[in-house]
């Protein structure tokens, strides 16, 4: 008897053990799945240009990346660059295509994690930062900018503050605010473009990317407007998603951009946007970020990067 009930106990604890084994297992996959299958996705841009043509620019590829993926995907553009940073949880934000300083910015702050950025019809997939100025201003070193009107694009951009910052602090300027008659925030790069163009300011920094683009469609940028200096590389406006996306989903998003490339729907989204391909990026790539931060004297954890 004794030996029949310790033989019935092994075999009801073996029963339960398969049992709860088997409803984890249910449970997890359910999880996932259900994860998979969320109804939206929310993606941060930020305001490179007019934001009415940033939206109409990222519309089509939103569009196939919620067929590919079956998640409808959501575009929201961030009035600064910095919002995307102070908002990403409070706006319940997904994802966002960061800048290469608000990546760094999120990243540091928030964990977030990239995984795509495009490469250009010309193979490149990055970017640099451009300090000009108009041809008649006659100047053409950083001596002569002094009591000048300088325009930069934000506190949390690289081409549109970081590197401007550095530039300055390489060649002995610590206080840009009393070497310039005036510095101010235009907010976008588009918008630094224009306000040296049209003699609003004196000079500007902005992304080679945007200038060379515009350039393509007013002659003025390129008969009125002379580059001074160049900042090293950094990586491409890149996806990045919340570090606790379901990773079932982070891998269908991933998926989605490095391949599309090789269907005739996803070129079309490409050419459109001016891309060849989406290409693999991580934390890794961003090293030329954190040496312009370092010249800047900007701790990416405590920097405040409110435009006063």
């Amino acid at each position: 008897m004794k030996k029949i009930l310790l033989l019935s106990c092994l075999i009801i604890a073996l029963l339960m053990s398969c049992s709860k084994r088997d409803t984890e297992t249910t449970q997890t996959e359910s999880a996932g799945k259900t994860a998979v299958k969320q109804q939206t996705l929310l993606i941060g841009l930020i305001p490179e240009q007019n934001i009415f043509e940033q939206i109409k620019r990222y519309t089509p590829l939103a569009e196939y990346m919620s067929k590919k993926t079956g998640v409808e995907i959501k575009l929201k553009i961030l009035i600064r660059y910095g919002n995307i940073v102070d908002n990403f949880k409070s706006m319940g934000l997904d994802g966002a295509f960061f800048g290469s300083f608000t990546y760094s910015l999120a990243h540091a702050r928030l964990g977030v994690e990239v995984f795509a950025r495009p490469e250009s019809v010309d193979g490149l997939s990055s970017y640099h930062g451009l300090i000009f100025v108009r041809k008649d201003s006659g100047m053409s070193t950083v001596n002569e900018m002094k009591g000048k009107i300088f325009a930069f694009v934000d506190k949390a951009t690289t081409a549109g503050y970081l590197y401007p910052l550095a530039y300055f602090r390489r060649h002995g300027i610590k206080d840009s605010g009393s070497f310039f008659k005036e510095t101010y925030y235009a907010g976008t790069h588009e918008d630094v473009l224009y306000d040296v163009l049209n003699k609003r300011a004196d000079i500007g920094a902005v992304k080679n990317t945007v200038f060379y683009r515009l350039a393509d469609r007013d002659i003025r940028i390129s008969d009125d407007l002379v580059v001074l200096e160049r900042s090293s590389s950094v990586p491409s406006n890149g996806l990045a998603v919340r570090k606790d996306l379901n990773s079932l989903l982070k891998i269908k998003l991933k998926q989605t951009l490095l391949e599309m490339h090789n269907d005739m729907e996803g070129r079309k989204v490409l050419n459109e946007l001016g891309y060849r391909k989406f290409i693999e990026t991580t934390v890794d790539d961003y090293t030329g970020v954190h040496d312009l931060a370092k010249d800047a004297d900007i701790n990416l954890e405590t920097y405040d990067y409110m435009n006063y």
